[in-house]
């Protein structure tokens, strides 16, 4: 007997293929996007990011992102639309299990204060797979 994966199953599973995204946040009355590299534990995602940087600011005025997994430029199945509240993270365990040795560019090393985590908490995601209607997990 075959097994139907959960859609909570397949949105996990294309945000496990995927390393990067489109992060999209407000900036006063307007929408910023740019590329991020992508983390995650089931559906909460991670970014790693400069304390500094103007996104940052943006989630402390406003905490309403966007993410959009899964269009790599390739021909792709599987994409996700993603609606959240992100958080500014600075907990030393997260920061240290998300480390990468490519942070190294930008930062002295996980306990370097301007390294910070967000934390995306996705309220709703639309999935869309090949041949598929889309479908829709909400919290």
């Amino acid at each position: 007997m075959w097994k139907t994966k959960s859609l909570e199953e397949q949105i996990t599973a294309v945000l496990e293929d995927n390393k990067f995204c489109s992060f999209g946040t407000i900036d006063g009355q307007k929408p910023k996007v740019r590329y991020m590299a992508l983390f995650n534990e089931g559906l909460t995602l991670y970014l790693a990011t400069n304390a500094k940087t103007d996104k940052v600011d943006e989630i402390l005025g406003n905490p309403n992102v966007y993410v959009l997994v899964g269009f790599d430029g390739k021909k792709s199945n599987d994409i996700l639309q993603i609606e959240a509240k992100a958080e500014v993270c600075k907990d030393e365990t997260l920061r240290e299990r998300l480390w990468n040795s490519s942070f190294k560019e930008w930062f002295e090393g996980p306990h370097d204060p301007e390294y910070v985590i967000l934390k995306i908490n996705p309220d709703r995601i639309e999935y869309t797979g090949a041949d598929k209607e889309p479908q829709v997990w909400e919290k």
